[in-house]
């Protein structure tokens, strides 16, 4: 297995495409820190006018940690596409390729490469998520300094004290790497079923934009539907920064995404099995 393991991560990393998402990630962190850098004041004011018109805002709202909040916020709805770039390429590029055949004639089982390869998948999202936290949180930081973190949410306010905001980042990222392991289970699932990775990036994009507006929008009958959705539980990693922190909820949340990842998982090793292999 682990041979397996370190052959498949190293063909992730051979491929000039694999950097195309870290070169993306790293452009769009460095545009909006520039721009929070340049004009940021000017948006902070006109985000807490509501607010200011009733209190005095003193201090600095602008530092790092709120900018980093921002790129979360951002951010955490388009790393999907990233990580489907290679989930969707794991199985199907290797049968565009015509090597799955010849994979399978090795000693190790169908399942064990399987694990291989969506180890190697985790791999890749893990170390995804670690070098956007280092530009987003770390570079922030290093950029506006640290300070208090003032958040809005719907009528509420939370100001979290600079030395009570790092742990919580820290937690947000680790639940990020569950909800992006997800995407990933996703597009790996329908990996196995195409030739091309075309076909499981683009299908895996749609599915969780889909499912994000049914998570988002009031609708009839679909409302019945949120709480299973996996896009309703992968913005779990806010609840973090709430004060109280609602422990509950996120643990609801992360057991809801641990399950897709199991029924996917399952799914992939089911289809796979049973698949005929004729390139």
């Amino acid at each position: 297995m682990w041979p397996l393991l370190r052959i498949e991560i190293r063909k992730i990393f051979r491929k000039p495409r694999t950097y195309i998402s870290f070169v993306a990630i790293a452009a769009m962190v460095w545009l909006i820190q520039l721009g929070l850098y340049a004009d940021g004041e000017s948006y902070i004011r006109f985000g807490m006018q509501s607010l200011s018109a009733s209190f005095d805002l003193g201090g600095k709202i602008l530092n790092g940690y709120l900018v980093c909040y921002i790129i979360l916020q951002t951010f955490l709805m388009q790393v999907p596409l990233l990580i489907a770039l290679v989930a969707g390429d794991m199985i199907a590029g290797e049968a565009g390729m015509g090597t799955l055949r010849l994979l399978l004639t090795k000693p190790a089982g169908r399942g064990e490469l399987l694990g291989a390869k969506f180890g190697a998948t985790f791999v890749y999202t893990v170390t995804l998520l670690i070098w956007m936290a280092l530009l987003a949180l770390a570079g922030s930081v290093l950029l506006f300094g640290a300070g208090d973190l003032m958040i809005m949410r719907n009528q509420e306010v939370d100001l979290l004290l600079s030395g009570d905001v790092l742990w919580r980042y820290m937690f947000a990222f680790a639940f990020a790497i569950v909800a992006m392991t997800t995407v990933a289970s996703l597009a790996f699932f329908l990996s196995v079923w195409a030739r091309n990775a075309i076909g499981p990036i683009v299908a895996t994009v749609s599915i969780v934009i889909v499912l994000t507006i049914l998570s988002t929008m009031d609708i009839p009958f679909f409302d019945r539907l949120k709480p299973y959705l996996f896009t309703t539980h992968m913005i779990g990693w806010k609840g973090f920064f709430y004060n109280p922190v609602p422990w509950r909820d996120i643990g609801v949340s992360a057991a809801i995404l641990i399950g897709h990842i199991l029924v996917f998982l399952g799914a992939t090793w089911y289809v796979f099995k049973r698949k005929d292999i004729l390139s």
